[in-house]
C-alpha cells in the first residue's frame, strides 16, 4: 500500500486477512462497498449525559464509566429516542498499518433520517478520524434528531473509508478531471475551496415538488426495515413557491436535492463538505461519502443528483433555487474497485433525484 489513495473493497478485504480489522462476528457478506466498510452496533448501548471527547491518554470506557447513565442490551432490539445521546461499542476494532488512517461517515439512510452519529476512537481529540497506526476499539455516539429509532445489534449505521498519503485533488487536478471526465452539470463548474459546487434544486419537479420537511411526534422507525412506513405519517413535502425559495425554520429537518447531477469516476471517490457557515445561517448537515460509480453512466447512474439533509440554525434562513450549499471533494483511489456503485451492487441510490431513505414507502 505505497501508493496514496483511498482502499478499494479488495484491500480492505486485505485488511481482515491481515488482521488490521477485526470483528466479534463474521463479516456480513454486503458489508464491504467499493471504497469504504459498513460498521456493526455491538451487543450492549449506553445512554449518557451528553456527548465527550475522551481526549489524549483517555479511554472510552473510562468516560463512559464517568458519564453513562444507564446501560441496555441490543440483542433484541431496541428503541433510540430523539434528543438523548447514546454510545454503542462497535463489533469491528482496528490495527491499523503505520501508514494507513481513516475517517468516518453516517451512511446515507442515516443520514437521510436525521440521525447524529459520530465514530470515536481511544485517546480521540476528533469525532470520525481514526490515526494512522490506531490499534483499539472503535465506538458510535448516535442521537437520533427527528425520528425516535429501533436499533439492534448488527445494525450499520456509519460507515469507514481507510487511506494512505495525501490522495485529495488539487483544484488545478479537480479542473482537469472535471473537463475529461463531466463530474456535474453545472454549465460552468465552480471550483473553490478545495472542491467543487453543489446548488440547491427549488425549481421542483412536474408537481412542482422541491423537498421534504420531517414531522415531529411521528412513530418509530425500524432502521433494519426496507418500504414499510407510508411517506405521510412521518414527511410533509414542500413544493416551489414564488421564483424559487423556500424559508427553512430554525432546528426543522428538510431533505432537499441538488440541481446538478453528480458523477464519481471509477477511479476516485467523493465527499460532501459543509459549506461556508460564514454564507448563511444554515448548513448540510451531513457530510457524505460518494463512491465510485456514483452518477457513472455504465453502472447505471446517469443523472444521479445529490441529496441533502438541511438545517437552519438560530434565525430562519431563505434559501433560493441554484444557490449554492455543499462541495464535492475528490480523492484518488489506490485501485479501481472490484464493484461499483451502483449496478454490480443493486444500490438503493444510484440514479436518484429527490428521494428518501430506503425505508419509506
Amino acid at each position: 500500500m505505497t501508493r496514496a489513495g483511498i482502499l478499494p473493497d479488495r484491500e480492505i478485504a486485505g485488511l481482515f486477512d491481515e488482521s488490521a480489522i477485526l470483528a466479534e462476528a463474521p463479516r456480513d457478506a454486503d458489508q464491504i462497498q467499493p471504497a469504504s466498510l459498513d460498521l456493526r452496533l455491538g451487543p450492549v448501548a449506553y445512554r449518557v449525559r451528553a456527548s465527550f471527547l475522551p481526549g489524549p491518554g483517555q479511554s472510552v470506557a473510562d468516560k463512559l464509566a464517568r458519564f453513562s447513565l444507564h446501560e441496555f442490551r441490543l440483542d433484541g432490539g431496541a428503541v433510540l429516542e430523539t434528543g438523548c445521546v447514546y454510545i454503542v461499542p462497535l463489533q469491528e476494532r482496528l490495527a491499523l498499518p503505520e501508514a494507513v488512517r481513516a475517517t468516518a461517515n453516517p451512511k446515507s439512510s442515516t443520514g437521510r433520517l436525521d440521525i447524529f452519529t459520530r465514530v470515536l476512537t481511544d485517546g480521540a481529540q476528533e469525532f470520525d478520524k481514526v490515526p494512522a497506526g490506531y490499534r483499539g476499539p472503535l465506538y458510535l455516539e448516535i442521537s437520533p434528531r427527528t425520528f425516535p429509532v429501533l436499533a439492534r445489534q448488527g445494525s450499520r449505521l456509519s460507515q469507514i473509508r481507510f487511506r494512505t498519503g495525501e490522495p485529495t485533488l488539487s483544484e488545478a487536478e479537480l479542473a482537469e478531471l472535471h473537463a475529461r471526465e463531466g463530474l456535474t452539470t453545472a454549465p460552468e463548474a465552480n471550483i473553490s475551496g478545495g472542491g467543487i459546487a453543489l446548488s440547491i434544486d427549488l425549481a421542483g419537479d412536474s408537481s412542482g415538488l422541491v423537498g421534504y420537511r420531517g414531522k415531529r411526534h411521528t412513530g418509530v422507525i425500524d432502521l433494519d426495515d426496507r418500504a414499510a412506513y407510508p411517506l405521510a405519517e412521518f414527511w410533509e413535502p414542500m413544493h416551489r413557491r414564488g421564483s424559487g425559495e423556500i424559508v427553512l425554520d430554525p432546528d426543522e429537518f428538510y431533505i432537499l436535492v441538488s440541481k446538478e447531477a453528480v458523477h464519481v469516476p471509477p477511479a476516485f471517490a467523493a465527499e460532501m463538505t459543509p459549506f461556508d457557515p460564514l454564507v448563511g445561517e444554515f448548513r448540510v448537515h451531513y457530510a457524505g461519502f460518494f463512491d465510485p460509480g456514483f452518477g457513472h453512466s455504465p453502472a447505471g447512474g446517469a443523472g444521479s443528483r445529490a441529496v441533502l439533509e438541511v438545517r437552519s440554525h438560530d434565525v430562519p434562513f431563505i434559501l433560493e433555487d441554484g444557490q449554492i450549499v455543499g462541495r464535492l471533494v475528490y480523492e484518488r483511489m489506490t485501485a479501481v474497485p472490484e464493484r461499483l456503485y451502483g449496478s454490480d451492487l443493486k444500490s438503493n441510490y444510484q440514479a436518484q433525484g429527490l428521494k428518501l431513505s430506503k425505508h419509506f414507502l
